[in-house]
């Protein structure tokens, strides 16, 4: 499984960006499709997610992020509106899957989003 991010950048405070993930195989038929970021210095962390029917995001982008997938395009999204400096970080697409008895973890190479004036 190959997956290609894309839409990272530099954006000012209160800018928007859209994240793209690109799949080489059918989204809909994993597990779970998601991002996760990783801040310079801190571990990687969950910031949304879909799985099944059911979407998780992060306490902190609740309301400003949007995750979504395009089952035909094979692609996952993420929309970031209102961002923050906070939000600075290399974003990373992931989709998982169950394989042999358990979950097996994919992962795209990372996008830098950085929010600064």
């Amino acid at each position: 499984v190959q997956l290609q991010a894309s839409g990272g950048g530099l954006v000012q405070p209160g800018g928007s960006l859209r994240l793209s993930c690109a799949v080489s195989e059918t989204v809909f038929s994993f597990r779970a499709v998601g991002w996760y970021c990783q801040a310079p210095g801190k571990q990687r962390e969950l910031v949304a997610n879909i799985i099944g029917s059911s979407t998780v995001y992060e306490d902190s982008v609740k309301g400003r992020f949007t995750i979504s997938r395009d089952n035909p395009k094979n692609t996952v999204y993420l929309q970031m509106n209102s961002l923050k400096p906070e939000d600075t970080a290399v974003y990373y697409c992931n989709v998982n899957r169950w394989r042999f008895g358990r979950i097996e973890d994919y992962w795209g190479q990372g996008t830098q989003v950085t929010v600064s004036s």
